[in-house]
């Protein structure tokens, strides 16, 4: 029935539209008559190029999330409607469905009808498909109530119990017929339609050279009239034939180039309010450099608007699909699942392990486990091989160190890249750690101001570089490969604790610049 109140035909506002009919087409839709407006929301969509691009980009990013679902609780029932809730939502169908339901960005809302298979006793859902929003009214009441327009009658009738997902998605507060993009989007295609027209016009006029046809004096009016036509049919068949006593001038326009310019600037910053109205931000639709913001945070403030819409789109499947599904199959007190979502959340690793390190040299005890599930490794098993860990026999030879307190002990394990780094410290000629030497008992030894100033510096000395070795050993233990260490090293730079070793090397050169003195003075007096 093509002309039923449910017709597929639709109308065309958009066509020769102004200032004045559009503001009385978005009053009609205040009113609670939303047709013209539902179909010049549609137009737009079909004739402006940057506003159906950027609209798409941010539906087709909400419908290609991954989705999870937890059980509604511990109970197996609830871990088998998850379990089967998750199966469904695995169909290829699912993202074409989602970006129908998302049709409410652009709108205001949505209404998609859910098609039941219960061919063996069963109820779940086969399809989803889109319907017509002008399908559909709200109560005059409140303006907020979904109705239904009755296929025949046109009698506005209470929506069917689970049979219908209405999704409305405010860009705004207030009513769904005045919180969709499009009420603000067709501003902007209006006056970039004006100025689009303005272009065309003005690169009609002069965009081609003017054709000035001259005759001569006592031409007849029948000459006259071909060379009329010749000049004015010359630009489309670029051919003419006039009598040899006729010619024709092309006079060009003068830097058209800048005359023109404007046009395309408004038209420029036109799509750019659009882009800012649907994304956002305009980094990922005008390249430009130099613009306030990075990329980064263009991209940031994108990813706030898409888990937003993300959530809003899981409370919907939610109350008005998941919940009447488990409902009907299952009974009333069945446990609902919960639907999630979105991306999943990206973690700076390399921040994590250079706030790590410190805390583990100051002593604080982190699970293995934990550590390898924030990098997404897992345990190895008995008998697997493995890369890194401790040698074999690496208790009776490993060297001993000082601790971050001065204090000697064996080296903690670490993978092989850590130990070339360790060898290589080992092997710079810096006295890491040292054992004092013991005097052979019964022999008394004298011990000179100078080695009495010196062994208390190197035990000082011993200690401050402990400390340092101690953050260092921590991040060497938390990297996986140098590329990843030396990033660390270099975040943490600053926050290396260097004070006492600092002290230590201050007081060695005041010493020696005193002793030198002294030395000086004491041969200046002999």
């Amino acid at each position: 029935m093509v002309g039923g109140v449910r017709s597929p035909l639709t109308g065309y506002p958009g066509d020769g539209l102004n200032p004045g009919r559009l503001a009385n087409i978005l009053k009609e839709a205040d009113a609670g008559d939303p047709i013209r407006y539902l179909e010049l929301a549609e137009t737009i969509e079909e004739r402006d190029p940057h506003y159906i691009g950027v609209l798409g980009t941010r539906r087709r990013s909400v419908a290609q999330l991954d989705i999870s679902v937890e059980p509604g609780d511990d109970t197996p029932l609830a871990k088998e409607i998850a379990e089967r809730v998750r199966t469904w939502l695995q169909r290829d169908e699912l993202t074409d469905e989602l970006f129908d339901i998302l049709d409410a960005l652009g709108k205001g809302y949505s209404f998609t009808k859910i098609i039941w298979d219960t061919s063996a006793g069963q109820y779940e859902p086969a399809t989803l498909e889109w319907c017509d929003p002008r399908w559909f009214r709200f109560d005059r009441k409140d303006l907020k109530t979904p109705r239904m327009r009755h296929p025949e009658t046109g009698q506005e009738e209470i929506l069917p119990p689970f049979q219908y997902i209405y999704a409305p998605m405010k860009a705004k507060s207030g009513l769904p017929l005045r919180s969709g993009l499009a009420r603000v989007a067709l501003w902007a295609w209006l006056f970039k339609a004006y100025t689009q027209r303005d272009w065309a016009i003005f690169t009609q006029t002069y965009g081609q050279p003017l054709r000035i046809g001259k005759y001569g004096p006592g031409t007849s009016e029948d000459d006259q009239k071909k060379l009329f036509h010749a000049v004015a049919n010359i630009a489309g068949d670029c051919a003419a034939i006039i009598p040899e006593s006729m010619m024709i001038d092309f006079v060009e326009a003068k830097s058209l180039g800048a005359s023109t310019d404007h046009y395309e600037r408004r038209c420029d910053w036109l799509d750019k309010q659009t882009s800012k109205l649907v994304l956002g931000q305009t980094a990922t639709t005008d390249a430009e450099t130099g613009g306030l913001g990075s990329g980064k945070e263009h991209r940031q403030g994108q990813g706030g608007i898409e888990r937003a819409d993300a959530k809003q789109l899981a409370a919907i499947i939610s109350r008005d699909l998941i919940r009447p599904w488990i409902q009907l199959e299952y009974g009333p007190d069945a446990p609902a699942p919960r639907l999630k979502i979105g991306r999943p959340e990206e973690e700076d690793l390399a921040a994590f392990s250079s706030a790590l390190a410190p805390l583990l040299a100051q002593g604080l005890r982190v699970k293995p486990s934990e550590v390898l599930a924030k990098f997404g490794l897992s345990e190895p098993a008995a008998g697997e091989a493995v890369i890194g860990g401790k040698p074999e026999n690496s208790a009776s030879t490993a060297p001993q160190r000082a601790s971050a307190t001065g204090e000697t002990g064996s080296a903690a394990p670490q993978s092989e890249f850590k130990g070339c780094f360790k060898q290589h410290l080992d092997g710079s000629g810096v006295t890491i750690a040292t054992q004092a030497e013991e005097a052979p008992q019964g022999r008394s030894q004298p011990v000179s101001p100078e080695a009495s100033l010196a062994a208390r510096l190197e035990t000082e000395g011993r200690v401050g570089m402990g400390a340092m070795l101690g953050q260092v050993e921590a991040m060497l233990a938390a990297a996986s490969s140098f590329e990843e260490f030396r990033e660390m090293l270099l975040a943490s730079s600053d926050t290396l604790d260097a004070k006492k070793l600092q002290g230590v090397i201050a007081e060695a050169v005041l010493a020696g610049a005193v002793g030198g003195r002294a030395v000086v003075e004491e041969e200046a007096n002999e």
